[in-house]
């Protein structure tokens, strides 16, 4: 039995909902608008500000799809209302990254700047103010997208467990490794 799928997802101020042809629900909200196409076997319905999952059979698929689609439209309310928010600091010396006309540049110590344009639907915003290493901080209404776009830019220079540089999320606590001992 899908626990997740029988919870109503609770329709937020400021979302509208609307349920398309060929089972496409659509949701407009303060940050923006979101799509989800629904499977053909699962209906969705919207009634007294709460959205509805239901599924035609306990069958084990449709239980799978139950859950999996309930998550999915949660997720888009919350990000047409609030939207999502990953932060990235930048450890190191000489490594630092600038955002001018919608391409990201990083310097992460290798030979030669690194380029990455965000993909549609997604901010970046660079903050050197606030804490002494410079903080990358990505933000839009598709928490996967969101989430993949962060663990993109962690991957191109993951933290190293002796001196810690690298790219990593701004809570994570990287394990640090004792280095030589001095010979005696």
């Amino acid at each position: 039995m899908s626990r997740i799928g029988k919870q109503p997802v609770p329709l937020l101020k400021n979302v509208e909902f609307n349920l398309g042809a060929d089972n496409v629900v659509t949701l407009k909200g303060d940050k923006g608008e979101g799509r989800l196409r629904i499977h053909p076997e699962i209906q969705v319905e919207l009634e007294e500000n709460e959205i509805l999952v239901k599924r035609p059979s306990d069958s084990k698929n449709h239980k799978a799809l139950h859950g999996l689609y309930r998550s999915l439209l949660n997720n888009l309310v919350e990000g047409v209302a609030n939207g999502y928010k990953k932060q990235l600091e930048i450890i190191g010396v000489g490594y630092r990254a600038t955002f001018n006309n919608g391409v990201l540049e990083m310097n992460l110590g290798y030979s030669h700047p690194i380029y990455f344009v965000p993909p549609e639907g997604i901010d970046i915003e660079i903050d050197t103010k606030s804490r002494k290493n410079p903080i990358i901080i990505i933000t839009g209404i598709n928490k996967e997208l969101v989430g993949q776009v962060a663990a993109k830019l962690r991957s191109l220079r993951k933290p190293e467990p002796y001196k810690g540089k690298g790219v990593r999320y701004l809570d994570e606590q990287v394990r640090r490794k004792a280095g030589k001992s001095a010979a005696k």
